[in-house]
């Protein structure tokens, strides 16, 4: 982007920074807090696994239930045991 732009190309250029721009704030809020039940059905949905194959990672089906219905948290061993089942960092499990 260092070289020399026509004027059209100047004016499209701008215009693309503006369009990312508006498209960043309205999508990718960075003050937005982190929510690991949302991101741990996000990867399980995309992993193609199931609720089942968390009890692998959790020991019971019942905390499994409990952690995806919000009424438990996901601890840091807990995050840790996620981060290694899905090959992703532990702390996209952790508030």
């Amino acid at each position: 982007m260092q070289r020399e732009r026509t004027l059209e190309e100047d004016e499209l250029y701008q215009l693309l920074i503006t369009l990312i721009d508006k498209f960043e704030k309205e999508y990718y809020q960075l003050n937005q807090q982190n929510n690991p039940v949302s991101v741990l059905l996000f990867i399980l949905d995309e992993s193609e696994r199931s609720r089942d194959d968390l009890v692998e990672v959790f020991g019971t089906e019942d905390l499994v239930n409990n952690i995806l219905n919000g009424q438990q948290k996901i601890n840091t061993e807990q995050a840790r045991k996620l981060g290694e089942f899905f090959y992703v960092e532990s702390s996209l499990f952790m508030e």
